[in-house]
């Protein structure tokens, strides 16, 4: 058997100048994987299962990831913190592309590229026997080639990473760094706004010098002209939604529209 290809790696790793479609993503936050596997055909190039936020655990990640497999969409993980312990293990249930959030220093990246990487590279400890990413030994050459076909995202979302974006692009092993405009525009003094003009043009900025590095930018907007401008200023994957906000506000426009009709309905009576 061999090893499964990261074709996210390989669309943002395309070489510079290349006509490279942006990958655009969409948050899972439901954990679960029938919500999962619901979107998994629905376009996106790839789908982040969320630990940091949502209420993911190893379970749920795994199963999502196998309800992923079946389909042609790139799935992310996005990890609760930098624990390599933590990282091991999802790197063991077949995680292949990763995004770690609060990353603020080259230091920080460094010791993240050693936790998703096997001696003498890193620190990942060995375990195949056990491990879904290694199809329980059943992948030939699967130590040769389990480290090239990592996808490692960082993600700046604060003054100080802001500070530290060519530090932590120049770590060999990170291959993208993605800006969280929610967390940056609460660091910047803008909390719950992260649309604010200052916000906006921080986060342009950003981008153009992630860009500027050779390495993939990365934003997260949930307006799609917002999406589609950090795309001209260099992002290269945005993530463009979260489900539940799918679910929540599809079922309140259904309500609202029988609200409506109910209380037109109501005063034409009188």
């Amino acid at each position: 058997m061999k090893l499964h290809r990261n074709t996210f790696k390989q669309a943002l790793l395309a070489p510079a100048g290349a006509e490279v479609k942006p990958q655009f993503g969409l948050f899972l936050g439901l954990a679960h994987a029938i919500s999962a596997e619901i979107v998994a055909d629905t376009g996106f190039d790839w789908l982040l299962i969320d630990n940091e936020h949502g209420p993911n655990d190893l379970a749920t990640t795994l199963a999502q990831l196998q309800a992923l497999a079946a389909y042609p969409v790139a799935p992310v993980v996005r990890t609760a913190n930098h624990d390599p312990a933590a990282i091991k293990k999802l790197l063991d249930i077949g995680a292949q592309s990763f995004l770690v959030p609060m990353v603020e220093t080259g230091e920080q990246a460094r010791a993240l590229v050693r936790a998703t990487r096997y001696p003498p590279a890193g620190i990942r400890g060995v375990g195949t026997a056990l491990a879904r990413a290694a199809h329980w030994n059943g992948v030939t050459d699967y130590f040769a080639e389990a480290d090239g076909e990592i996808c490692l995202t960082l993600q700046v979302e604060s003054r100080a990473g802001l500070d530290a974006i060519e530090d932590i692009a120049a770590v060999e092993g990170v291959d993208g760094i993605f800006v969280g405009p929610s967390d940056l525009a609460a660091s910047l003094g803008h909390l719950g706004r992260p649309g604010h003009p200052d916000v906006v043009a921080t986060v342009g900025d950003a981008l153009a010098r992630i860009a500027a590095t050779g390495k993939a930018a990365g934003v997260f907007a949930t307006d799609p002209e917002a999406a589609r401008a950090y795309c001209a200023k260099g992002a290269r994957f945005a993530a463009v939604g979260v489900d539940t906000l799918l679910l929540r506000n599809a079922a309140v426009r259904l309500a609202q529209s029988f609200n409506d009709t109910t209380r037109a309905v109501a005063g034409a009576a009188y």
